[in-house]
């Protein structure tokens, strides 16, 4: 299964993926607004953290009723109220006009963040039901690639409207992008078998724990794609920027480059690699995934050289990602996909926070290097866990 043949052949992934770009394209684009808006108010650095909080929270939060009403109610239905919530709190960002109406900020981030966690975990449990095998892990990976463009290329776009056109025409911009993406949604077929489940609400929570406690694979799995939560280095590559580069370039400049060439690679790996990748193989995956980040760490001493590094640090990462997530969705049973996805998208928040707190922590003990062999060797610890896992597949 190539991306073109899964394009071909499903022309409802193909306008999923489109509205994927859009969504994203617009989740992504208004960040530097915001964070720029916080900035001209003379926000603290504890409100701008609170606010960057924000974003992570819902998924956290919201997971287990998130669940629950994704295999509760109809997906195309769900998914365009979900669309439709994201256009009107993106919007509701232009009522912000002081640093005195941030806990309004907040609230409007929260509300469009939980709706933008479960469009993703809706989607993937969409994905599971329509495709198997090799084609659903050729989806993840396009929609993993959707998100590293969108990621690095969004706020690169936004920074310049930003400069040309200011704030409030940015939100307008980045609220039309949803307008977009909602009248593609409406217009595509979703022919998917609906749920037939009738329970109270709080009980089908309880059933979706239930079940991924009495299913120790899914237990495995899960672990096993929080893998990817150790490749949350925003704050490797801004402490670098800070300490180690602010002589050779400036740190703005830094942090942008290196976040491109990671992107980059991220978009690029699976292209080149996803075709190999198998039951067996994917231990290697994993160690070369190692070996890339220990690259990274010999060559932190020179700004340029550690570019190599981080390209290494990427060029696997969607790959993990993409694999252990299909994983997941080939080992759920359908009726409960929703919410062992949105648990699922829980636990890995929760090892991207960890490894954050980590690596702040640490950096204060130690070098930055040694931080990214630790980080590396945990890689390695993984592919040894998967070889036990592999005894159930």
């Amino acid at each position: 299964m190539t991306y073109r043949k899964l394009f071909k052949d499903y022309k409802v992934i193909r306008d999923l993926s489109f509205v994927q770009f859009i969504s994203y394209f617009g989740a992504w684009f208004s960040n530097v607004a915001i964070y720029t808006m916080l900035v001209k108010f003379g926000s603290s650095s504890f409100a701008i953290s609170i606010v960057t909080a924000m974003h992570f929270l819902p998924a956290i939060i919201i997971a287990p009723f998130a669940g629950a009403i994704i295999d509760r109610f109809k997906i195309k239905e769900l998914m365009l109220t979900l669309l439709i919530i994201e256009f009107l709190m993106t919007l509701c960002f232009l009522l912000i006009n002081s640093k005195e109406q941030i806990w309004l900020l907040l609230i409007f981030i929260f509300i469009r963040m939980s709706c933008t966690s479960m469009f993703f975990s809706t989607e993937m449990s969409l994905l599971a039901k329509l495709l198997k095998s090799d084609a659903l892990r050729k989806a993840n990976e396009i929609h993993s690639i959707i998100w590293s463009f969108c990621y690095a290329f969004s706020m690169a776009v936004s920074g310049f409207v930003i400069n040309f056109v200011g704030i409030k025409i940015a939100f307008i911009i980045d609220a039309s992008f949803f307008l977009v993406a909602i009248l593609v949604f409406l217009k595509i077929n979703l022919l998917v078998e609906e749920s037939d489940i009738k329970d109270k609400f709080f009980k089908i929570i309880k059933d979706g724990f239930l079940y991924i406690k009495s299913n120790k694979i899914l237990v495995h799995l899960i672990i096993l794609h929080t893998s990817v939560g150790l490749t949350s280095f925003d704050t490797l590559v801004t402490l670098l920027a800070k300490n180690e580069y602010k002589y050779i370039i400036a740190t703005a400049l830094s942090i942008g480059i290196s976040n491109a060439i990671r992107a980059l690679a991220l978009m690029i790996g699976p292209y080149l690699i996803g075709k190999y990748v198998n039951k067996r193989s994917f231990f290697y995956i994993l160690i070369f995934q190692a070996l890339g980040i220990w690259l990274w760490g010999v060559f932190q001493f020179n700004f340029y050289l550690a570019l190599i590094g981080l390209f290494a640090t990427g060029f696997f990462t969607t790959t993990i990602w993409s694999y252990t997530y299909a994983l997941i969705q080939e080992n759920c049973d359908k009726k409960y996909l929703g919410r062992v996805l949105a648990y699922n998208d829980m636990i890995f928040m929760f090892s991207n926070i960890i490894t954050t707190l980590f690596i702040g922590l640490m950096a204060s003990l130690t070098s930055l290097d040694i931080i990214t062999y630790i980080i590396g060797f945990c890689f390695i610890l993984f592919a040894f866990y998967y070889k036990k896992v592999l005894q159930w597949l």
